[in-house]
């Protein structure tokens, strides 16, 4: 085993559910691939998928039955549940939505930032407020991520 950091990726649930949105959209079609890409290379061990509680809750609310049952068995089956000092997540989930952020988007960056994951989304809005306001990991869309990660 090399001694290189193993690399992580936390996707939001906009981007775990890009798969089960309409599909007749080109860009949307790109980042399910992407998404698919992504979790293929997490299944070879590559990668190492973080999930945080705000995941769970999110998904719990999602009203389709398959989406939701699909999207737990992602995180069960792939993911890791990221390890934290909570209190420190909190503290800067607050900084961030005290910035604009949304409260649940401000959790899912907190996490992914304290865990020093790359945060991928679909959420154009979200992406930019982690770069305008330097938010300390990588941020982007799945095209982007596989593009930034040269995964084929």
């Amino acid at each position: 085993m090399s001694d290189m950091k193993e690399k992580t990726v936390y996707l939001d649930v906009c981007a775990l559910s890009r798969p089960f949105d309409d599909q007749s959209y080109l860009r949307i079609r790109l980042e399910t691939e992407a998404v698919n890409l992504i979790l293929s290379n997490v299944k070879e061990g590559k990668y190492k998928l973080l999930y945080s509680p705000v995941h769970i809750k999110e998904i719990k609310d999602v009203a389709e039955t398959f989406e939701r049952i699909e999207l737990e068995a992602v995180l069960t089956k792939l993911g890791a549940m990221i390890t934290t000092k909570f209190a420190e997540t909190r503290a800067r989930a607050e900084e961030l939505a005290d910035l604009g952020f949304g409260i649940a988007d401000a959790a899912h960056v907190a996490f992914a930032e304290l865990a020093g994951a790359s945060f991928v989304s679909c959420d154009d809005r979200l992406i930019s407020k982690c770069n305008n306001h330097k938010v300390g990991v990588w941020c982007g869309n799945p095209a982007a991520y596989c593009e930034r990660e040269g995964l084929k």
